[in-house]
């Protein structure tokens, strides 16, 4: 697919926009003052491929505890900030690789031009956030209520801001829970300027009804070649929000990260106790960080064929099983080994 050819620019490292890969981040769900609990949170989302994390910074503890927090991990850190000027500034001297702020909120142009010149001065990019929910009163007067052309505008608004101060070291989200007006903002906005995007589906919900929204919602923006960054946002943990983030890039075959699962849903056919056998296959390959395909099939109709086509595959009934290897039968196996013997196979693959 033909992706949207965007400006490029780099928080601590990580390039974002042109031709760069889409970029994988989350957000800690710890108080950001709570030091050991946040690089605890960072350490793991780096382990499950996160990219870029962002923090809350609701106060100057939380600005000054960025200090501690990036000299003990290795993922860039972008501070959220809202209102006040003084804690981005406070952010950008304790090491923050990046802000997401809304210049429109803070009050007062020469607080705003101090952070752009703070910004500018380190080369820190400031992501401008828009949520449909946090929208301003003229913008709501004008429109009715949030519609997609209400957050181009609100958008645009503060980008002009940071231009006028001649800063373009930007990025922007357009974020709603609902995803049709999430989409429709989007690209209405892509065709507007080419700063990198960060898309996502804000308060999506909890794991299932959050997973489908973001999938649908980002999937849709990512295969029409919108999207530079992506967030999946979940009421759960954030590790989760990477996990589902990297199967919806490898879905779209935009990004190849871990394992991937396939396996069939059973039906009357199944004759092994397939879901106990995916899961304990799932959690013992989590770790692994190679792109391979690994299907788990259940019958004799479909499964066979798919376990070919993967890079190591078993299909398994009545009681025993054959192992695949790159489309060739490796050996057969009774149904209490099947998951001990693919999960072998999976992990010498995966050290090749």
């Amino acid at each position: 697919m033909k992706r949207r050819l965007s400006r490029t620019i780099t928080i601590g490292g990580v390039k974002i926009g042109g031709r760069s890969p889409v970029v994988v981040q989350s957000m800690t769900k710890t108080a950001t003052q709570d030091v050991v609990a946040t690089v605890k949170q960072i350490k793991d989302l780096s382990n499950a491929g996160c990219e870029l994390v962002r923090l809350a910074v609701p106060d100057m503890e939380a600005a000054s505890a960025l200090r501690e927090i990036k000299s003990q991990v290795s993922l860039p850190l972008v501070a959220d900030i809202h209102f006040d000027y003084r804690l981005a500034l406070a952010a950008i001297e304790n090491g923050a690789d990046g802000l997401r702020l809304n210049p429109g909120n803070i009050r007062g142009k020469k607080q705003i031009q101090k952070i752009v010149a703070a910004a500018a001065s380190r080369a820190i990019p400031i992501r401008i956030g828009v949520n449909s929910g946090s929208l301003d009163r003229a913008t709501l007067k004008k429109y009715g209520h949030p519609t997609p052309e209400a957050m181009v505008e609100s958008a645009l608004g503060h980008v002009r801001i940071l231009e006028d101060l001649d800063f373009h070291l930007i990025k922007i989200s357009l974020k709603s829970p609902d995803v049709l007006q999430m989409v429709s903002a989007y690209r209405l906005l892509s065709e507007r300027v080419d700063y990198p995007l960060h898309v996502g589906v804000t308060e999506a919900g909890t794991l299932i009804s959050g997973t489908v929204k973001n999938a649908l919602g980002i999937g849709l923006l990512l295969s029409e070649g919108i999207g530079d960054t992506i967030r999946v946002s979940l009421t759960h943990d954030p590790v989760a929000e990477v996990k589902v983030a990297y199967e919806i890039l490898k879905a779209l075959g935009l990004r190849q990260r871990g394992v991937e699962i396939i396996s069939c849903p059973t039906c009357g056919r199944c004759q092994i106790d397939l879901l106990d056998l995916a899961e304990k296959i799932e959690d013992a390959l989590n770790h692994i960080t190679a792109p391979l395909k690994v299907a788990i099939m259940g019958c004799a109709v479909n499964g066979p064929g798919e376990a070919r086509e993967a890079d190591v595959g078993i299909a398994g009934g009545r009681g025993q099983g054959t192992l695949f290897r790159k489309g060739k039968v490796v050996k057969k196996v009774t149904e209490s080994d099947l998951a001990r013997v693919l999960i072998t196979e999976v992990k010498k693959m995966a050290n090749e």
